[in-house]
This record gives C-alpha cells, sequence and structure tokens, in this order.
C-alpha cells in the first residue's frame, strides 16, 4: 500500500486511533523529547505537537514507534508478510522452456515497475526560498541536555556516486550550527562517507539533497541496510508496490521525493571539517565530538503547510527500536540465502541491536557454531555485532528467559568462548580504539563427540504427551 505522503500518513494514524494531537505549546528545546520520551518508553501513540513553541510549523514524532505503526506503515498486516515475499522472490529461478519462462514475465514486469519515475514538479517545492533560505524557520530539536545544538534526526540525504551516478540515500544525524550550516555524521562504513571520500580525492565539491518526509516507506528505506549502490528509492518501490516519484532540484544535481514535506539542498567542500556533536545516541549513551564534513544550505523548498518529521534515540526502547526489529525480520531471508543452517536470528533491543545477536541453527557436524559466527561477522552490518551466542534450532531465540535458560545451562564457558578482533560500531565508547575492537562468540549448542566431548549430553525434563492430554481434558474441572 502506498501513501501518497506522510500526511497522508497522519491521517491514517487518526483512523486507527494511533496518534495523539497535542496543542500545549511545547518547546523543540529538550521538552519535546521529554514528552516523547516517556510515551515512548509507556508504548504510547504517535505524537504530533501542533503547536512547538515558537513556530507555525507542527512536529510528528514516534509515528513508527510500534509493531502496529511499523506495520501499517508498510502497509501490511505484520512485516513478515514483508519477510516472506522477499523469500518467493530468493526462491524465484528461471524454468525451462518458453512457456515456463513466460509464466514469469509479469514478476519480472512487476518489479520493474518499482524503479523511482521523475516528474516535473512535486508539492515539496509549493515554497522555495534561496537567498533567503533558513533552517531557523524549522523546529529543530535540541534532544538532550549534553548535545551539542539543536539536530535533525530523521533526515534522508540523498548523494550519487562521481563516477557512475549511481544515487544512494542514508539517515545521517545534522547538527545544526546557525541557520546555513550543519555537520553531516556519516560513519566511514557508510555509502555517504564512501562517496564523499572519493568527491574529496577528487578536489571537488559534492552536492546534496536532504528530504524530510514523504511516504514513511521512504523513511524505512534509507535506513534499511541494503547492499551497496542498491536504489534505496527502488526498494521503497518494492514496499509500496508503486513507484516514488522524484523532481529534480532547484539547486544542486540531484533528485528528492515529490511529496516530501521538505527539502534541505547543498553540498559539503573536500576537507573541511567542524566539530560535531556530543549527541545523546541510541546507546543510551553520548556519543562524543569529532570531525566531520560541514552541511552547506543552498536552498530549502517545502510544502505550504508541512510537517516536520523527527525522532529521538537514547536508552532502549525507542521509537528506532521498531524500525530496527522490522530490518530483522524483512531480511533475515537474505541471511538464510547466504547462511542456510541459520532458522531465525534475534537481536535483542536490549542489546542495541548491533551490539548482541542470538542465532538458532540446524547443527550436523563439529565446529559449526563456529563457522556461522565468522560467517555472520562477514555479513554487512553485522560485522558490528560485538556478541554473538549460536544456540539449536529448536531454541526459541524470541525468548530471552529461554536464551539465558539454554545459556547458563549448555556453555563450558572456557571451552565454548571465542574471541576476535575487527571493524566495531563507531558508537561503541567501550572498544579500545575508535572503530577498533574485539567481538565474542558463545557456542551454546549440544556439543557433539567431534568436538572433543565425551560426556552423554542429558535429556530435558519433559512430561509425556498423554499426560499433559489428559490434565488438558480435565482442566476445567480442577478449577485452577
Amino acid at each position: 500500500m502506498a501513501y501518497k505522503d506522510l500526511q497522508d500518513f497522519i491521517k491514517i494514524l487518526d483512523k486507527h486511533i494511533q496518534l495523539k494531537r497535542i496543542s500545549t505549546p511545547v518547546s523543540p528545546i529538550l521538552e519535546i523529547t521529554e514528552v516523547a520520551d516517556r510515551v515512548m518508553k509507556a508504548e504510547g501513540p504517535a505524537l504530533l505537537f501542533e503547536r512547538p513553541t515558537g513556530y507555525d510549523v507542527p512536529v510528528l514524532i514516534n509515528a513508527l514507534g510500534s509493531e502496529a505503526r511499523m506495520a501499517l506503515a508498510l502497509g501490511v498486516q505484520s512485516v513478515e508478510e514483508i519477510a516472506a515475499e522477499i523469500a518467493d522472490l530468493l526462491r524465484m529461478e528461471m524454468p525451462e522452456g518458453t512457456v515456463g519462462k513466460l509464466r514469469l514475465l509479469p514478476k519480472y514486469a512487476q518489479l520493474a515497475s518499482y524503479a523511482p519515475k521523475t516528474v516535473k514538479s512535486g508539492v515539496c517545492q509549493e515554497v522555495v526560498r534561496i537567498e533567503d533560505a533558513s533552517l531557523d524557520e524549522l523546529p529543530i530539536l535540541q534532544c538532550w541536555p549534553g548535545d551539542g545544538g539543536r539536530f535533525i534526526t530523521l533526515p534522508m540525504v540523498f548523494s550519487k556516486d562521481p563516477h557512475t551516478g549511481v544515487r544512494n540515500v542514508g539517515i545521517y544525524r545534522m547538527h545544526v550550527y546557525d541557520e546555513r550550516t550543519t555537520g553531516m555524521h556519516w560513519h566511514p562504513q557508510k555509502v555517504g562517507a564512501r562517496h564523499y571520500a572519493e568527491y574529496e580525492r577528487l578536489g571537488r565539491r559534492m552536492e546534496l539533497a536532504v528530504a524530510l518526509g514523504g511516504d514513511p516507506a521512504l523513511i524505512y528505506a534509507a535506513s534499511a541496510p541494503l547492499p551497496e549502490d542498491f536504489d534505496e528509492m527502488v526498494f521503497a518501490g518494492f514496499l509500496r508496490k508503486q513507484a516514488v516519484e522524484m523532481v529534480p532540484c532547484k539547486t544542486v544535481d540531484l533528485q528528492a521525493p515529490a511529496d516530501a514535506e521538505i527539502v534541505i539542498e547543498g553540498y559539503v567542500d573536500p576537507h573541511e571539517r567542524r566539530l560535531e556533536g556530543p549527541f545523546g545516541d541510541h546507546t543510551g549513551y553520548y556519543s562524543l565530538a569529532g570531525e566531520f564534513p560541514v552541511f552547506h544550505v543552498t536552498c530549502i523548498t517545502r510544502r505550504r503547510s508541512p510537517v516536520y518529521p523527527a525522532t529521538i534515540v537514547g536508552r532502549p526502547p525507542m521509537e528506532d527500536c521498531f524500525m530496527a526489529k522490522a530490518t530483522e525480520r524483512i531480511f533475515l531471508p537474505l541471511i538464510k540465502l547466504q547462511i542456510p543452517e541459520i532458522v531465525d536470528i534475534n537481536l535483542p533491543v536490549q542489546g542495541v541491536f548491533h551490539n548482541l545477536a542470538i542465532v538458532a541453527i540446524r547443527k550436523r557436524y563439529p565446529g559449526q557454531a563456529r563457522k556461522v559466527m565468522h560467517a555472520l561477522w562477514g555479513l554487512g552490518q553485522m560485522v558490528f555485532t560485538k556478541i554473538i551466542v549460536v544456540m539449536d534450532g529448536d531454541v526459541n531465540v524470541q525468548d530471552l528467559s529461554e536464551v539465558l535458560w539454554r545459556l547458563g545451562n549448555n556453555i563450558d564457558p572456557q571451552r565454548d568462548t571465542e574471541f576476535v578482533l575487527g571493524p566495531v560500531d563507531i558508537l561503541d565508547h567501550a572498544s579500545r580504539l575508535p572503530g577498533f575492537g574485539s567481538k565474542m562468540g558463545i557456542d551454546a549448542t549440544k556439543k557433539l563427540r567431534g568436538e572433543g566431548f565425551d560426556r552423554q549430553w542429558p535429556d530435558e525434563i519433559r512430561m509425556s504427551l498423554e499426560v499433559v492430554k489428559k490434565i488438558d481434558e480435565i482442566w476445567a474441572e480442577l478449577g485452577l
């Protein structure tokens, strides 16, 4: 299901009683965060601050902050539907014979229809500001007391490869320095940072377009861990089952979603750096200040009556947790394609997702759990996972109570724990060096003789099925 734009999605949230409109003036400086944090921790609704203090642009926050709203944003009953569709596509094999191939044509035609389309105009350019463009007109949040200032927290940053012209879209926080400049905080492993490094090597200015709002499928697609050089707007089209309409920007050679609320155009110059941060981050700690590229605003376009979309991050659970859990489920088929023995994965909210992965596998041979650990560490964003726990395929890894019970029972710590060195998340404040540290793998599977285990592995305590069935039948009579 495709939403025309963010305001269309707001109407649906209203219809499903998933939105709370707040007419009381609340300041974007710390106060909106405090309200939103309390609501997020209580698993509350999306919030529309209709009168942020000092501004006439409403602020939408926590729009994706539940499983129900995440599914609603992607037009499904459950994100598992998207995972099943991806799994079906991955199973597609070219059939033999002309008739078999013709049967696949509609599916290929449908996939091709998801490519973005260029249009001449869009509501994102109803108002155009060039000489008088100012970020001060937007209700940009300062989220936490120790933040270095105000931050744009939900921007879709569009860039393109200087050689191929291939588009990339990522969500990179932007520290507002003044009305015309911000920081551009991208980590070295991100495609936007790779693009910038190449522009810098060439001594060329890098143009950027920053879109705020649009169909929430676009926002999710910008956050998704897609393969490099895979256009996020194609993935957004797949999610919404309709091509994303893109409009040429006014001052940069890029395109932006035609139905965005606001588009900020500009550039970063090679070798220009400025102190960015600190910033209260998704780990629950402040990420420290560092030198990052400077984004210069050349133009701001917007709808006549825009809504400013924002999010806050901090100690989980927060809104981003539900985006991350959606990613866990949606991309599981791709992980299984490369590591087929995997049954399921849980990236717990409490482990800040990338810090802990609990994996269930169909174990068939000695050392397989360790093979899976290393395969995951070599797989895209999983390289940042600090702790991987591997369990047998019959373990419900989504049940942390069962996970801890198995973990406490099934390991010999010295024998079953492995440490490796490698890249870690740049936000990991505990690592020995920024971006480099150790990772731990724990083999909590049943041990095999081929792994040097010569003792008998005991059976689990389980009641016989006959007794269970009988007690089920008389349960109501027992009055319990």
